[in-house]
Protein backbone atom coordinates (compact mmCIF):
# COMPACT_ATOMS: atom_id res chain seq x y z
CA UNK A 1 0.00 0.00 0.00
CA UNK A 2 2.83 2.27 0.60
CA UNK A 3 4.41 2.00 -2.68
CA UNK A 4 0.87 2.57 -4.60
CA UNK A 5 0.40 5.65 -2.39
CA UNK A 6 4.08 6.96 -2.90
CA UNK A 7 3.15 6.47 -6.80
CA UNK A 8 0.14 8.20 -7.07
CA UNK A 9 1.34 10.67 -4.63
CA UNK A 10 5.29 12.12 -5.55
CA UNK A 11 6.89 14.31 -3.37
CA UNK A 12 6.67 17.48 -6.31
CA UNK A 13 2.87 17.05 -5.93
CA UNK A 14 2.44 20.58 -4.42
CA UNK A 15 4.40 22.24 -6.96
CA UNK A 16 1.80 23.25 -9.87
CA UNK A 17 -0.21 25.23 -7.75
CA UNK A 18 2.78 27.37 -6.06
CA UNK A 19 4.82 29.84 -7.58
CA UNK A 20 9.09 30.22 -6.66
CA UNK A 21 9.51 33.95 -6.23
CA UNK A 22 13.01 35.25 -7.78
CA UNK A 23 15.71 36.05 -5.41
CA UNK A 24 13.55 35.04 -2.34
CA UNK A 25 13.42 31.71 -0.34
CA UNK A 26 10.03 31.85 -0.15
CA UNK A 27 8.01 29.95 -1.57
CA UNK A 28 4.34 31.93 -1.84
CA UNK A 29 0.67 30.41 -3.16
CA UNK A 30 -0.16 31.81 -6.52
CA UNK A 31 -3.34 33.13 -5.70
CA UNK A 32 -1.82 35.83 -2.95
CA UNK A 33 -1.94 38.13 -5.90
CA UNK A 34 -5.64 38.34 -5.98
CA UNK A 35 -5.92 41.20 -3.26
CA UNK A 36 -2.87 41.34 -1.85
CA UNK A 37 -4.40 39.17 0.85
CA UNK A 38 -1.55 38.01 3.73
CA UNK A 39 -2.05 34.34 4.48
CA UNK A 40 -0.99 32.66 7.40
CA UNK A 41 2.32 30.57 6.80
CA UNK A 42 4.18 28.27 9.02
CA UNK A 43 8.36 28.39 8.90
CA UNK A 44 10.39 25.72 8.54
CA UNK A 45 14.40 25.87 8.48
CA UNK A 46 13.82 29.21 6.62
CA UNK A 47 11.22 28.41 4.37
CA UNK A 48 7.99 29.18 4.70
CA UNK A 49 5.20 26.48 4.06
CA UNK A 50 1.72 27.48 2.98
CA UNK A 51 -1.16 25.70 1.99
CA UNK A 52 -2.66 26.78 -1.20
CA UNK A 53 -5.67 24.63 -1.15
CA UNK A 54 -6.99 25.99 1.59
CA UNK A 55 -7.38 29.37 -0.45
CA UNK A 56 -9.56 26.99 -3.24
CA UNK A 57 -12.82 27.91 -0.53
CA UNK A 58 -12.21 31.90 -0.62
CA UNK A 59 -13.81 34.19 -3.00
CA UNK A 60 -11.13 35.14 -5.25
CA UNK A 61 -11.90 36.87 -8.50
CA UNK A 62 -11.12 33.87 -10.96
CA UNK A 63 -11.37 30.95 -8.09
CA UNK A 64 -13.24 28.46 -9.02
CA UNK A 65 -15.16 26.41 -6.44
CA UNK A 66 -13.95 22.15 -6.78
CA UNK A 67 -16.92 20.41 -8.30
CA UNK A 68 -18.71 18.27 -5.43
CA UNK A 69 -17.39 14.13 -6.37
CA UNK A 70 -20.38 12.42 -8.24
CA UNK A 71 -20.65 9.88 -5.37
CA UNK A 72 -19.79 8.68 -2.14
CA UNK A 73 -20.34 4.96 -1.76
CA UNK A 74 -20.38 2.95 1.59
CA UNK A 75 -19.31 -0.77 1.65
CA UNK A 76 -19.60 -2.99 4.51
CA UNK A 77 -16.31 -5.17 4.66
CA UNK A 78 -16.92 -8.73 2.99
CA UNK A 79 -17.35 -11.88 5.25
CA UNK A 80 -14.96 -12.11 8.24
CA UNK A 81 -14.11 -15.04 10.13
CA UNK A 82 -16.51 -13.45 13.16
CA UNK A 83 -19.10 -13.34 11.16
CA UNK A 84 -19.11 -17.37 11.04
CA UNK A 85 -17.76 -17.86 14.19
CA UNK A 86 -18.13 -15.49 16.64
CA UNK A 87 -15.86 -17.68 19.36
CA UNK A 88 -12.67 -15.93 17.63
CA UNK A 89 -13.87 -12.34 19.46
CA UNK A 90 -13.08 -14.55 22.95
CA UNK A 91 -9.71 -15.40 20.80
CA UNK A 92 -8.14 -12.53 18.88
CA UNK A 93 -8.60 -8.66 19.25
CA UNK A 94 -11.16 -7.58 17.27
CA UNK A 95 -9.02 -5.29 15.02
CA UNK A 96 -7.34 -8.22 13.85
CA UNK A 97 -10.40 -10.57 12.63
CA UNK A 98 -9.84 -10.74 9.05
CA UNK A 99 -11.76 -12.06 5.97
CA UNK A 100 -12.68 -15.42 5.12
CA UNK A 101 -12.37 -16.73 1.67
CA UNK A 102 -15.57 -16.11 1.04
CA UNK A 103 -15.06 -12.65 2.00
CA UNK A 104 -12.05 -11.82 -0.38
CA UNK A 105 -14.53 -13.10 -3.22
CA UNK A 106 -17.41 -10.70 -1.95
CA UNK A 107 -15.24 -7.54 -2.03
CA UNK A 108 -13.77 -8.64 -5.84
CA UNK A 109 -17.30 -8.71 -6.41
CA UNK A 110 -18.18 -5.63 -5.08
CA UNK A 111 -15.05 -3.84 -6.27
CA UNK A 112 -16.29 -5.33 -9.98
CA UNK A 113 -20.06 -4.15 -9.29
CA UNK A 114 -18.47 -1.07 -8.58
CA UNK A 115 -16.25 -0.39 -11.49
CA UNK A 116 -19.25 -1.10 -14.12
CA UNK A 117 -21.42 1.62 -12.15
CA UNK A 118 -19.04 4.09 -12.70
CA UNK A 119 -18.18 3.23 -16.57
CA UNK A 120 -21.98 3.47 -17.06
CA UNK A 121 -21.53 7.18 -16.96
CA UNK A 122 -19.51 7.36 -19.98
CA UNK A 123 -16.72 9.92 -18.71
CA UNK A 124 -13.06 8.92 -19.46
CA UNK A 125 -11.82 11.25 -16.40
CA UNK A 126 -13.44 8.94 -13.14
CA UNK A 127 -11.15 8.01 -10.25
CA UNK A 128 -12.03 6.74 -7.49
CA UNK A 129 -10.73 7.56 -3.92
CA UNK A 130 -10.93 5.53 -0.16
CA UNK A 131 -11.64 6.14 3.28
CA UNK A 132 -11.19 2.99 5.46
CA UNK A 133 -11.05 1.47 8.58
CA UNK A 134 -7.76 0.51 9.91
CA UNK A 135 -9.23 -2.89 11.24
CA UNK A 136 -7.70 -5.94 9.15
CA UNK A 137 -11.05 -6.76 7.48
CA UNK A 138 -11.37 -3.38 6.35
CA UNK A 139 -8.02 -3.38 5.18
CA UNK A 140 -8.39 -6.59 3.37
CA UNK A 141 -11.91 -5.12 1.80
CA UNK A 142 -10.08 -2.76 0.25
CA UNK A 143 -7.01 -4.30 -0.71
CA UNK A 144 -9.55 -6.96 -2.67
CA UNK A 145 -12.24 -4.59 -4.34
CA UNK A 146 -8.99 -2.33 -5.57
CA UNK A 147 -8.05 -5.12 -7.80
CA UNK A 148 -10.67 -3.76 -10.41
CA UNK A 149 -8.96 -0.15 -10.51
CA UNK A 150 -5.48 0.84 -12.35
CA UNK A 151 -3.40 2.78 -10.47
CA UNK A 152 -4.33 5.46 -12.71
CA UNK A 153 -7.80 5.78 -11.72
CA UNK A 154 -7.07 5.56 -7.58
CA UNK A 155 -6.95 9.24 -6.60
CA UNK A 156 -5.79 8.06 -3.54
CA UNK A 157 -6.76 6.33 -0.19
CA UNK A 158 -6.50 7.66 3.80
CA UNK A 159 -6.82 4.95 6.78
CA UNK A 160 -9.27 6.96 9.27
CA UNK A 161 -9.54 5.32 12.68
CA UNK A 162 -12.98 6.76 13.42
CA UNK A 163 -15.17 4.62 10.42
CA UNK A 164 -13.88 1.45 12.89
CA UNK A 165 -16.15 -0.74 14.23
CA UNK A 166 -18.69 -0.21 17.36
CA UNK A 167 -15.96 -1.51 20.41
CA UNK A 168 -18.08 -4.31 22.22
CA UNK A 169 -15.11 -5.01 24.92
CA UNK A 170 -11.93 -6.31 24.86
CA UNK A 171 -11.99 -10.05 24.19
CA UNK A 172 -15.41 -11.04 24.52
CA UNK A 173 -16.75 -13.63 26.75
CA UNK A 174 -19.18 -15.67 23.94
CA UNK A 175 -21.59 -16.70 27.24
CA UNK A 176 -21.72 -12.96 28.59
CA UNK A 177 -22.02 -11.70 24.90
CA UNK A 178 -25.12 -13.18 24.24
CA UNK A 179 -26.49 -11.99 27.84
CA UNK A 180 -25.12 -8.55 26.63
CA UNK A 181 -26.91 -8.54 23.17
CA UNK A 182 -30.17 -9.43 24.89
CA UNK A 183 -30.04 -6.60 27.48
CA UNK A 184 -29.30 -4.20 24.43
CA UNK A 185 -32.05 -5.57 23.02
CA UNK A 186 -34.48 -4.30 25.54
CA UNK A 187 -32.69 -1.23 26.62
CA UNK A 188 -32.40 0.24 23.07
CA UNK A 189 -29.57 -0.90 20.15
CA UNK A 190 -28.88 3.18 19.99
CA UNK A 191 -27.61 3.85 23.79
CA UNK A 192 -26.56 0.57 25.02
CA UNK A 193 -23.25 0.94 25.59
CA UNK A 194 -21.46 -2.92 25.84
CA UNK A 195 -18.97 -2.50 29.33
CA UNK A 196 -15.62 -1.94 28.29
CA UNK A 197 -16.80 -0.35 25.28
CA UNK A 198 -19.16 1.76 23.01
CA UNK A 199 -22.61 2.49 22.36
CA UNK A 200 -24.15 3.35 18.95
CA UNK A 201 -24.39 6.80 20.39
CA UNK A 202 -20.55 6.89 21.24
CA UNK A 203 -20.04 5.90 17.05
CA UNK A 204 -22.41 8.70 16.56
CA UNK A 205 -20.01 11.41 18.46
CA UNK A 206 -16.93 9.98 16.35
CA UNK A 207 -19.03 9.91 12.99
CA UNK A 208 -19.61 13.53 13.75
CA UNK A 209 -16.13 14.70 13.57
CA UNK A 210 -15.32 12.02 10.48
CA UNK A 211 -18.83 13.80 8.83
CA UNK A 212 -17.20 17.39 9.06
CA UNK A 213 -13.47 16.33 8.24
CA UNK A 214 -15.49 15.17 4.72
CA UNK A 215 -17.07 18.04 3.98
CA UNK A 216 -13.99 19.86 4.57
CA UNK A 217 -12.44 17.58 2.26
CA UNK A 218 -15.17 17.67 -0.31
CA UNK A 219 -15.75 21.64 0.08
CA UNK A 220 -11.96 22.27 -0.81
CA UNK A 221 -11.27 19.43 -3.75
CA UNK A 222 -8.64 17.66 -1.60
CA UNK A 223 -8.84 14.21 -3.90
CA UNK A 224 -6.69 16.05 -7.28
CA UNK A 225 -4.52 19.26 -7.66
CA UNK A 226 -6.29 22.16 -8.52
CA UNK A 227 -7.13 22.33 -12.42
CA UNK A 228 -6.98 17.98 -12.91
CA UNK A 229 -10.65 18.15 -10.98
CA UNK A 230 -13.49 16.44 -11.93
CA UNK A 231 -16.91 15.62 -11.54
CA UNK A 232 -16.41 12.35 -12.14
CA UNK A 233 -14.13 11.63 -8.68
CA UNK A 234 -16.00 8.90 -6.58
CA UNK A 235 -15.68 8.57 -3.18
CA UNK A 236 -15.58 4.88 -1.34
CA UNK A 237 -15.94 4.79 2.60
CA UNK A 238 -15.01 0.86 3.55
CA UNK A 239 -16.22 0.36 6.93
CA UNK A 240 -18.26 -1.56 9.21
CA UNK A 241 -22.15 -2.39 9.49
CA UNK A 242 -23.30 -0.16 12.45
CA UNK A 243 -20.67 2.26 11.64
CA UNK A 244 -22.34 3.11 8.04
CA UNK A 245 -25.94 3.11 9.09
CA UNK A 246 -25.03 5.64 11.93
CA UNK A 247 -22.75 7.38 9.21
CA UNK A 248 -26.15 7.56 7.23
CA UNK A 249 -28.08 8.70 9.88
CA UNK A 250 -26.00 11.12 11.12
CA UNK A 251 -25.74 12.80 7.37
CA UNK A 252 -29.40 12.62 6.83
CA UNK A 253 -30.50 13.73 10.28
CA UNK A 254 -32.35 10.29 11.12
CA UNK A 255 -34.04 10.03 14.20
CA UNK A 256 -32.87 7.40 16.94
CA UNK A 257 -36.44 5.38 16.33
CA UNK A 258 -35.25 5.66 12.56
CA UNK A 259 -31.78 4.49 13.03
CA UNK A 260 -33.20 1.08 15.03
CA UNK A 261 -35.87 0.07 12.23
CA UNK A 262 -32.40 0.23 9.60
CA UNK A 263 -31.04 -3.33 9.18
CA UNK A 264 -27.03 -4.00 8.09
CA UNK A 265 -26.47 -4.12 4.45
CA UNK A 266 -24.66 -7.56 3.49
CA UNK A 267 -21.22 -8.42 3.69
CA UNK A 268 -19.33 -6.84 0.36
CA UNK A 269 -22.51 -4.72 -0.02
CA UNK A 270 -22.79 -1.07 -1.28
CA UNK A 271 -24.84 2.01 -0.44
CA UNK A 272 -24.44 4.72 -2.85
CA UNK A 273 -25.56 8.03 -2.20
CA UNK A 274 -25.42 9.54 -5.59
CA UNK A 275 -25.42 13.71 -6.43
CA UNK A 276 -29.02 14.31 -7.29
CA UNK A 277 -29.87 17.50 -9.74
CA UNK A 278 -29.62 20.07 -7.22
CA UNK A 279 -26.39 19.18 -6.03
CA UNK A 280 -27.02 16.88 -3.06
CA UNK A 281 -26.20 13.64 -2.16
CA UNK A 282 -29.44 11.06 -2.17
CA UNK A 283 -30.29 7.70 -1.83
CA UNK A 284 -33.00 7.25 -3.97
CA UNK A 285 -30.78 8.03 -7.60
CA UNK A 286 -28.75 5.05 -7.45
CA UNK A 287 -31.46 2.71 -5.40
CA UNK A 288 -35.10 1.46 -6.01
CA UNK A 289 -37.89 2.40 -3.80
CA UNK A 290 -38.31 -1.32 -2.91
CA UNK A 291 -34.05 -1.76 -1.76
CA UNK A 292 -34.29 1.31 0.17
CA UNK A 293 -37.74 -0.31 1.81
CA UNK A 294 -35.70 -3.08 2.48
CA UNK A 295 -32.92 -1.48 4.31
CA UNK A 296 -35.42 -0.30 6.35
CA UNK A 297 -36.07 3.06 5.71
CA UNK A 298 -39.71 4.30 6.41
CA UNK A 299 -41.99 5.92 3.89
CA UNK A 300 -41.33 10.05 5.49
CA UNK A 301 -37.33 8.62 5.08
CA UNK A 302 -38.45 7.80 1.76
CA UNK A 303 -40.31 11.21 0.54
CA UNK A 304 -37.30 13.21 2.16
CA UNK A 305 -34.50 11.43 -0.28
CA UNK A 306 -37.19 12.41 -3.12
CA UNK A 307 -36.20 16.30 -1.94
CA UNK A 308 -32.71 15.60 -1.22
CA UNK A 309 -32.55 14.30 -5.34
CA UNK A 310 -33.76 17.48 -6.72
CA UNK A 311 -32.53 20.60 -3.90
CA UNK A 312 -29.14 22.06 -3.87
CA UNK A 313 -26.60 21.86 -0.79
CA UNK A 314 -27.36 24.10 2.00
CA UNK A 315 -31.06 24.20 1.12
CA UNK A 316 -33.39 23.35 4.53
CA UNK A 317 -36.62 20.76 3.43
CA UNK A 318 -38.87 23.08 5.54
CA UNK A 319 -42.17 20.25 4.87
CA UNK A 320 -39.55 17.83 6.25
CA UNK A 321 -41.63 14.66 7.56
CA UNK A 322 -39.03 13.19 9.38
CA UNK A 323 -38.99 14.83 12.69
CA UNK A 324 -41.19 17.90 12.87
CA UNK A 325 -44.75 16.48 12.82
CA UNK A 326 -43.93 13.44 14.40
CA UNK A 327 -43.07 15.31 18.21
CA UNK A 328 -45.96 17.38 18.56
CA UNK A 329 -49.69 15.29 19.58
CA UNK A 330 -52.03 18.25 19.94
CA UNK A 331 -52.32 19.75 16.24
CA UNK A 332 -55.65 18.36 14.23
CA UNK A 333 -55.47 17.11 11.23
CA UNK A 334 -56.11 20.59 9.29
CA UNK A 335 -52.81 22.18 11.31
CA UNK A 336 -50.75 19.04 10.43
CA UNK A 337 -51.22 19.83 6.90
CA UNK A 338 -49.89 22.90 6.87
CA UNK A 339 -46.98 22.27 9.52
CA UNK A 340 -43.74 23.80 8.46
CA UNK A 341 -40.48 22.49 10.36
Amino acid sequence: MSNLFSKIYPTSFGVNHQKLHPNSSTIRCCNDEYSGVQHKSTELNGWVSSFPEKNLVLSYPGIVKPPRPKRIILVRHGQSEGNVDESVYTRVADPNVGLTEKGVEEAEECGRKMREMIEKDGGDDWKVYFYVSPYKRGIETLRNLAKSFERSRIAGVREEPRLREQDFGNFQDKEQMKIEKAVRARYGRFFYRFPNGESAADVYDRITGFRETLRSDIDIGRFQPPGQQSSNMNLVIVSHGLTLRVFLMRWYKWTVEQFEGLHNMSNGGMIVMERGYGGRYCLSVHHTREELQKFGMTDEMLIDQEWQKIAKPGELNYDCLITGPSYFTHFDDDEDKNFEL
